[in-house]
C-alpha cells in the first residue's frame, strides 16, 4: 500500500495507544519507514514495506492463488489459546486493482477462525490449517468474502498455538504436506464419515483431495516446511532451525518392532549459534541469569544461553524463484523471530549421506543475511513470489513469547498484546537488474496446452501452480504433450513435473516410469524409484541403482527393495549394511524392511564372515537394533537363532546383541512360552564368556523368565 499521510497520522495514534503506561525497559514500536532503516541486509539486496496495517495484522502466512488474488493469515489470538465464540483468526485478501504491483485492496476474506496457520489455494478458494480442523473455504459470489466454509479434515491438537498442524505445501508428487510437531489426534475425514480415525501422534501429516487419501508423515516439524524442488522436506523447529527426515513414514513403520520410528536429522553443520544485532530483552536475561544460577548451584554443567543461539526459529522457506543471483537459488530462509533476524542456509549433498548438510553461505560466516536492531521485528514465515522476490512476514510484536514460559514476577509490566494492531509483509529483491513489478498472476483462464509449457517454468510458484490446476481440470487432452515433455524434454526439474501431471491424470505407464528410472536427472531417477514400487517387473533396474553416484537415489533405492518380494532382496540388504553401518538412516532403512530385520540376516552376515571383522560403533548399533527387533517380535528362534551366532564373535558383539535383546523383550507383546533352545544356546554362550557378558545375559533370562 502506499504511505500517504492518513496512514502515518493512524501509524501514530496506533503507536501511542500501543505504550500507553509500558516501562521504559522495553522500547516502542517504529513506523515501517523507521523500521527499515534498522536492517542490516545482505550486500546484494534491498527490502522495501509491501503491506502493513492496517491493511494487514499478524501475519503469518500468504499464499498467491491463480485468479490474481493474494491471501494472507493474520493470527490474531496469539499468544494466547483461541477461545470459543470468541475466535480472532483471520484470513485477509488484497488485490492490486490498477496495475502497479501493489495491493490497494484489502478485503476481510473470513474470519472468526480458530488459530489459522497456514493457507493453500485449491480449486478456486482456500485450504486453511485451524486447529482441530482443516477448512476449505470459498468465495462464489465475487464480493471478495468466503461463503463457502466446509471441514475437510478435524481432530488435530489444539492446545497450543506454537505446536498445532500448520505449514501446508503442495508437493511435486500431488501430495499437500503439513507439520504436525509430533502432536496427538485422531483424524477422521469428513468426506469418509465411515472410515477409522488416524492417529497422527508422533508424525506429520500429509493428504490428497484428488484421491481420498490421507496419513502420518515421518517428521515432527513446528513451523516452517521447505520443499526443495525435487520434493524433499526440511522443516523447523525453534530451536533446531533446520531438520530433515529422509525416511517417509510408510517405509520406517513397515513392521511394528523398531526400536525408534524417529527419522528425523539435524542437518545444519553450525549448531544453535547466530549473529543476533538486537538487544537481549530484559526478562529474557533475568530469566537466563536464574537458570544458570540454578545450574550452577546443582553442578550440572548446563550453559543457558540468553542470546545469540536460536530460540524462535520459525518459517523455513525453500528459496525456488528465478530473480535472485545464480548462487542463491536452492537456499533455505529461515526466521527467528528471538532474534529478530533471518538466517540463511546452503544445502549440499554429500557422498554417503542420505540427508543433506545445511551451511551457511560464503558471505554470511560471522553474519545473518538480515539482522534488525528493532526488537519488534519479527520475521516468521517467508513466501516466494510469482515475480521470483522473497516475500518476508513480520508478525511486528513488542514481545513474541508465549507467557506460560516467563516467570511471573517478570510479566508484570510485559504486555503480550502490545502489537495486535500492527503487520508487514516486506519485499526483498536484488539490486542489481531492473525490478520486477509484484505480479498478480490470474492463470485461471490458461488453456491446459498453456499450463502444461508452464511445467518448465523456471520458479517454482509457476511450475506447481500449473501442475495443480491440471490436476484439478482432470483434462486428459493434454496426455500427449506431457509424454512429450518427459520424453523429450531439456529441464529434468520440468520432466519431473511432467511425470507427475501424468500421475495425477492417472496416464502413469509402466514405459514411463522405466524411462524415469534411467534418466539423466537424479531427482528424477529418485522418484522413478518410489513409482517403481508398483511394478515389480523393474525390480532389476531399482537394484542397479543401489550404487547410484546420487546418495539421494542410493538410499531411495535401498528403502524401494524392501519393499519387493524377491529372494535375492536379502543379500542385496546384507551388501548394504555392511558398507553403510555407520550411517543411522542406512540403519533404519535397512532394518525397517521386513528382509533386513529377519533372522535370516543375522546369518547371512555371519556365513559372508566381512560383517563381523571388525566391530565399528555404527555396526555394533546396528546388531543391538536388530537384536532389539528380534527380542520384540519373538518368533520361532528370533532370540536363540541370535545368541548362537553371537556366541561365535568377541565380546563387544555380544554385549550389544544382549543389550538390544533385553530392551526389545521387555516391550515385546508375544509373551509364548520360552522355547528349550534358548536356555542352551544361552548356556553356550556363558560358557567363556566374560563378567559382563554373563551379566547381560542374566538380564535377559530375568526378563524371559528362564
Amino acid at each position: 500500500m502506499k504511505y500517504c499521510n492518513n496512514k502515518i497520522i493512524m501509524w501514530a495514534l496506533l503507536s501511542l495507544i500501543g505504550t500507553q503506561g509500558m516501562a521504559q525497559r522495553y522500547t516502542a514500536a517504529l513506523a515501517p519507514a523507521n523500521a527499515v532503516k534498522t536492517f542490516q541486509l545482505s550486500d546484494e539486496f534491498l527490502i522495501e514495506p509491501f503491506a502493513a496495517e492496517p491493511d494487514v495484522l499478524s501475519p503469518v502466512d500468504m499464499a498467491f492463488d491463480e485468479h490474481g488474488n493474494l491471501f494472507v493469515v493474520e493470527m490474531g489470538d496469539y499468544p494466547y489459546d483461541a477461545k470459543p465464540g470468541d475466535f480472532k483468526g483471520r484470513i485477509r485478501l488484497l488485490r492490486d486493482t490498477n496495475g502497479d504491483g501493489k495491493p490497494d485492496k484489502s478485503y476481510v476474506f473470513a474470519e472468526s477462525l480458530p488459530s489459522a496457520t497456514s493457507i493453500l489455494p485449491w480449486k478456486g478458494g482456500i485450504l486453511v490449517a485451524a486447529a482441530p480442523d482443516i477448512l476449505y473455504i470459498k468465495d462464489t459470489d465475487g464480493d471478495f468474502k468466503a461463503d463457502i466454509r466446509e471441514v475437510l479434515f478435524t481432530g488435530f491438537f489444539s492446545k497450543n498455538s506454537e505446536a498445532q498442524i500448520t505449514c501446508m505445501r503442495y508437493g511435486v508428487d500431488n501430495w499437500i504436506y503439513a507439520n504436525n510437531h509430533g502432536q496427538g489426534g485422531m483424524i477422521t475425514y469428513k468426506k469418509k464419515p465411515g472410515a477409522a480415525a488416524l492417529n497422527i501422534s508422533g508424525g506429520d501429516f500429509r493428504f490428497r483431495l484428488d484421491r481420498d487419501l490421507f496419513e502420518v508423515e515421518s517428521g515432527t516439524g513446528q513451523f516452517g516446511l521447505a520443499m526443495d524442488e525435487w520434493g524433499h522436506r526440511f522443516f523447523t523447529q525453534n530451536t533446531l532451525h533446520i531438520q530433515q527426515s529422509p525416511i517417509a513414514y510408510r517405509y520406517i513403520h513397515r513392521h511394528n518392532f523398531m526400536p525408534s520410528y524417529r527419522s528425523e536429522v539435524n542437518i545444519s553443520d553450525h549448531e544453535l549459534e547466530m549473529f543476533q544485532k538486537s538487544a537481549t530483552p530484559y526478562w529474557r536475561q533475568q530469566r537466563s541469569d536464574r537458570r544458570q544460577a540454578k545450574y550452577d548451584s546443582l553442578k550440572s554443567g548446563y550453559k543457558e544461553y540468553a542470546r545469540d543461539h536460536f530460540t524462535g526459529a520459525s518459517g523455513g522457506t525453500f528459496y525456488g524463484g528465478d530473480a535472485f543471483p545464480s548462487s542463491f537459488y536452492g537456499s533455505i530462509f529461515t526466521g527467528d523471530v528471538a532474534g529478530n533476524l533471518v538466517h540463511r542456509d546452503v544445502l549440499k549433498s554429500v557422498q554417503g549421506q542420505p540427508s543433506y548438510v545445511a551451511s551457511r553461505g560464503e558471505r554470511e560466516k560471522n553474519r545473518e543475511f538480515l539482522a534488525s536492531t528493532d526488537t519488534w521485528f519479527r520475521p516468521g514465515n517467508f513466501n516466494v513470489g510469482p515475480d521470483g522476490y522473497l516475500y518476508l512476514m513480520d508478525i511486528y510484536r513488542q514481545h513474541i513469547e508465549t507467557p506460560v514460559s516467563i516467570p511471573e514476577d517478570l510479566k508484570s509490566d510485559m504486555d503480550f498484546s502490545n502489537g495486535l494492531q500492527y503487520g508487514r509483509i516486506w519485499k526483498i529483491f536484488p539490486k542489481e537488474g531492473t525490478k520486477r513489478p509484484t505480479l498478480f498472476p490470474n492463470l485461471s483462464a490458461k488453456k491446459p496446452e498453456e499450463l502444461v509449457a508452464l511445467l518448465g517454468n523456471p520458479n517454482q510458484w509457476w511450475r506447481l501452480t500449473s501442475q495443480r490446476l491440471l490436476l484439478e481440470k482432470q483434462d486428459n487432452s493434454v496426455v500427449v504433450l506431457l509424454k512429450k515433455m518427459f520424453t523429450e524434454g531439456k529441464d529434468g526439474i520440468g520432466r519431473l513435473h511432467a511425470l507427475y501431471t501424468l500421475e495425477g491424470l492417472h496416464a502413469l505407464d509402466a514405459t514411463l516410469v522405466k524411462k524415469a528410472l534411467s534418466d539423466p536427472e537424479p531427482g528424477v531417477r529418485e522418484h522413478g524409484l518410489m513409482l517403481a514400487e508398483k511394478f515389480p517387473q523393474y525390480f532389476t533396474e531399482v537394484v542397479n541403482l543401489i550404487d547410484d553416484v546420487s546418495p539421494q537415489v542410493a538410499f531411495q533405492a535401498t528403502l524401494s527393495l524392501g519393499q519387493f518380494q524377491e529372494k535375492s532382496v536379502l543379500s542385496i540388504l546384507a551388501k548394504v549394511i555392511e558398507k553403510n553401518a555407520d550411517n543411522v538412516s542406512y540403519r533404519q532403512s535397512v532394518l525397517s524392511s521386513v528382509p533386513g530385520s529377519s533372522p535370516e540376516l543375522a546369518a547371512l552376515l555371519s556365513s559372508t564372515g566381512s560383517f563381523f571383522r571388525s566391530a565399528s560403533p555404527g555396526k555394533l548399533k546396528f546388531i543391538e537394533d536388530y537384536a532389539y527387533i528380534a527380542g520384540c517380535r519373538n518368533e520361532k528362534n528370533d532370540i536363540s537363532g541370535l545368541i548362537t551366532i553371537l556366541s561365535k564373535y568377541e565380546t563387544n558383539w555380544q554385549l550389544a546383541g544382549l543389550t538390544g535383546l533385553v530392551k526389545g523383550s521387555k516391550r515385546s507383546q508375544n509373551k509364548k512360552e520360552v522355547e528349550k533352545s534358548l536356555d542352551k544356546s544361552l548356556r553356550k554362550l556363558e560358557e567363556k564368556a566374560s563378567t559382563e557378558v554373563k551379566k547381560a545375559a542374566g538380564e535377559l533370562r530375568k526378563v524371559l523368565a528362564i
